[in-house]
């Protein structure tokens, strides 16, 4: 999961980025509005956490822009402002939940949790794909009685992987979201980490399988023991 933070005050930026990280996602910061918008605009988060006073571009404005291009990424919108009318503001241009500061970390992260499971039926936290058995929550992957623990980067792969078995995600998609819209990174990082997962699924003994579709991606198949 990638989160996108839009948040001035760099020192609570920071703050949020790491209690972002401690929930397993990966946080991404911008310090004006300007910056914020061709963040949120690329469309490859999973979750925004938007505050309203903002150098450049507010966030009531910059919501309203990201919702006019249709794109539907939960937002959780922040801000030092608790009068009635803001809140309502807010969520007529489309937040999905208003915290007002000073708040608590574990209300941020409850808050933070229920907009990204905002869209359709909650996600479970434990996902199967025939044999195999993987959690989203810390990254372990299992078949039968055998379990192994993904890094970060492989966990995020998986994870893509898991959203929809048997449906290819492309390697720009991996990049994107795994590493980041303004990464260095390149296609041999995405082969790496393929080659690494399936030696992890080779020695979990697993039937399912990484396979190339190419000019296509990569998705789960069921393959022969």
């Amino acid at each position: 999961m990638r989160v996108l933070i839009i948040e001035d005050e760099h020192r609570l930026a920071g703050t949020l980025a790491d209690i972002v990280e401690d929930m397993g996602y990966t946080a991404t910061i911008r310090y004006d509005g300007h910056q914020g918008l061709d963040e949120a605009l690329s469309d490859v988060y999973d979750a925004i956490v938007l505050d309203v006073m903002l150098p450049g571009l507010n966030g009531f404005d910059l919501l309203k822009t990201v919702r006019s291009e249709h794109i539907e990424t939960p937002v959780l919108m922040l801000t030092a402002r608790s009068e009635l009318t803001d809140r309502v503001r807010g969520l007529e241009s489309g937040a999905d939940y208003y915290l007002t500061k000073p708040f608590e970390t574990l209300e941020f992260q409850a808050c933070l949790r229920a907009v990204i499971r905002r869209k359709g039926a909650i996600i479970p936290e434990t996902k199967q794909f025939d044999d195999l058995s993987f959690s989203l929550s810390d990254g372990r992957l299992s078949c039968n009685s055998h379990t192994l623990l993904l890094s970060a980067k492989e966990k995020e792969i998986m994870s893509l992987l898991f959203l929809n078995p048997q449906t290819p995600v492309s390697k720009e998609t991996l990049l994107t979201k795994v590493w980041g819209y303004d990464s260095d990174a390149v296609d041999n990082n995405v082969e790496a980490y393929i080659s690494f997962l399936r030696k992890k699924l080779q020695l979990l003994g697993s039937r399912v399988q990484i396979t190339s579709r190419r000019r296509i991606g990569y998705c789960l198949e069921v393959g022969e023991k």
